[in-house]
């Protein structure tokens, strides 16, 4: 799982940060609400926790600016403050889960391990871009035609539907779809990527896959 991490305590955020890594989870850990901010707009994760009070940029105000961008990502707020005012305002600005320090790290994991489980139940099953239509449950594409997906290809399309506007490096698509195959490289992202080129234009869709020089996709 990939964690975006933002606490403002230097000892705090390291033992966090190790726990979360002791159960495999690739932890992106910063100080500050506006380091946490510009890091989802580069990267996808699959939870964000985030502490209220910090420098620079507090954690109700990223997560604010997160949600008018259209980032989805289910959210964890960290807070000293325990008043229901302050667990108001948080869910208010789009949080997802609220827990008050101090706490103990098995019920920070089970929150969050909660939090995806509900992301994995409820999530769209339709994604939409443009003329194009991915049925996350059927595996398919449409647009003026329809076409089957293999489970990889859904999971590649629906990465870069839900982060559109985000340029992922081929290695970064390797580590999250093909987590336990990195030794194949990025070939195999190049292959799948072709494959799913392939399919676009033969539904007609009306979204292509991009690369660039530095071999980073995106759709557009």
């Amino acid at each position: 799982m990939k964690i975006l991490l933002a606490e403002d305590e230097n000892d705090l955020r390291d033992v966090l940060t190790e726990y979360l890594q002791e159960f495999e989870h690739d932890v992106y850990a910063f100080e500050n609400g506006l380091l946490a901010l510009e890091e989802s707009r580069r990267n996808a994760f699959d939870v964000i926790v985030l502490d209220i009070m910090m420098p620079v940029m507090d954690g109700l105000t990223a997560l604010a600016q997160m949600r008018e961008e259209g980032n989805v990502t289910p959210v964890l707020m960290l807070t000293a403050r325990s008043e229901v005012d302050d667990k108001i305002a948080g869910l208010n600005a789009g949080a997802d889960d609220y827990l008050a320090k101090p706490f103990v790290m098995k019920e920070l994991l089970a929150r969050i391990n909660a939090l995806t489980r509900r992301r994995n139940v409820f999530e769209t099953k339709i994604l939409t871009i443009n003329n194009l239509q991915l049925n996350t449950e059927s595996g398919t594409i449409s647009a003026v035609n329809s076409i089957s997906l293999s489970n990889q290809e859904t999971r590649l399309m629906e990465l870069l539907i839900h982060n559109r506007e985000k340029q992922y490096a081929m290695e970064e698509l390797l580590n999250r779809i093909w987590p336990e195959e990195a030794e194949a490289g990025t070939e195999l992202v190049k292959t799948y990527l072709l494959f799913l080129t392939d399919k676009l234009a033969a539904i007609g869709a009306n979204v292509k896959i991009q690369t660039d020089e530095q071999e980073r996709v995106w759709l557009a």
